[in-house]
């Protein structure tokens, strides 16, 4: 008996470290920071975060110093500086009722005034380009209209140039966020709702599904890529292309196994008869960083991984196991990694 106290001690210790060592993790890993903000939009959102936070703080602060001073003096029958009855009833009216409608209404004026008006769905004259993205269980569909610049998961966009996002949804509800450059919308079956989109400088910014959709939900990520203008223009002039036609003899077999089997009834490479539209659209496949709505990296491996047993790599989409001879499942990767 008398051992059995310490370890118990120690158990609960290591519990504890446990516990505090996920906190300080759960968020570590993810580039999806709103208080990093990239955009206009963005940072007005940061600002009213900072401003509240803060003034959460000095509140907290002042009821501290309250409740310290109420300790202090317990033993004493009056308030300091010689404050009364009366006084004391007035500092509680004013700090309790006076102050919060003050502070309160000047937020919502803020909010109204500034924050709603600088992220609120942009008037269609005021942007440059519109593109429109679908929610599907379990992807997002990127479209460019004007063009024929079909991708999924990863959206493109030039710098400082102020892009009106449509979102509609293909099945259920799903959410759309981009933490660093705007604020988060619903996709909703039967309506198009807007957001805009504009990004300070070039880089990589994370999105997420932020609406429960099902069971794949968490694995419904997107990628919103800020370009320089020229070169988003290259990358939107490639697009627009077909598929590049097979170069080698694995990749012309490759081609016909894709057409000959459900792979092309599910998804399309522009310039071939496949036209599903179930999958994300395949034509420039290897201009994506990822598979599967950033499940997985888009490499030889980990794509012979996804074709081979999808349900593993992501459990209940909707691509289904071909199961292929080893030179025709060779072939069909042969002829994907040729779609750039």
């Amino acid at each position: 008996m008398g051992g059995s106290e310490p370890r118990t001690s120690r158990g609960r210790r290591a519990q504890l470290l446990l516990l505090l060592a996920v906190l300080a993790l759960a968020g570590c890993g993810s580039p999806q920071n709103t208080l990093e903000p990239q955009s206009g939009p963005e940072r007005a959102i940061s600002r009213l975060f900072w401003v509240v936070m803060t003034g959460a703080w000095i509140g907290l602060g002042v009821i501290a110093f309250l409740l310290f001073l109420g300790w202090w003096r317990r033993k004493t029958g009056s308030l300091p500086f010689g404050i009364g009855d009366w006084g004391a009833t007035a500092l509680i009216v004013a700090l309790g009722v006076g102050v919060p409608i003050v502070v309160l209404t000047l937020l919502f004026v803020w909010s109204d005034v500034v924050v709603i008006r600088e992220t609120d769905a942009p008037r269609v004259s005021s942007t440059q380009m519109t593109i429109q993205v679908v929610g599907h269980q379990w992807f997002w569909e990127v479209r460019y209209p004007g063009t024929r610049a079909v991708t999924a998961n990863e959206i493109h966009i030039p710098t400082n140039t102020r892009v009106n996002v449509v979102v509609t949804t293909a099945d259920v509800i799903h959410s759309f966020w981009v933490p660093q450059l705007n604020r988060k919308i619903d996709t909703i079956p039967g309506r198009r709702n807007r957001i805009l989109l504009v990004a300070d400088k070039p880089g990589r910014y994370r999105g997420q599904c932020t609406e429960y959709c099902g069971l794949q939900h968490a694995h419904m990520g997107l990628y919103v890529f800020a370009q320089p203008p020229a070169e988003f223009r290259a990358w939107l002039a490639n697009m627009a292309k077909p598929a590049p036609q097979p170069a080698t003899a694995a990749e012309r077999s490759g081609r016909r196994v894709f057409l000959e089997n459900a792979c092309a009834g599910c998804h399309t490479i522009r310039g071939t008869p496949a036209n599903g539209r179930i999958g994300p659209d395949l034509t420039h496949l290897q201009s994506r960083e990822t598979l599967a709505a950033l499940t997985i990296p888009n490499r030889k491996g980990y794509l012979a991984g996804w074709v081979l047993d999808p349900q593993h790599v992501k459990p209940g989409n909707r691509m289904p196991a071909v199961p292929l001879p080893n030179e025709d499942f060779n072939d069909l990767l042969a002829y994907l990694e040729s779609l750039k």
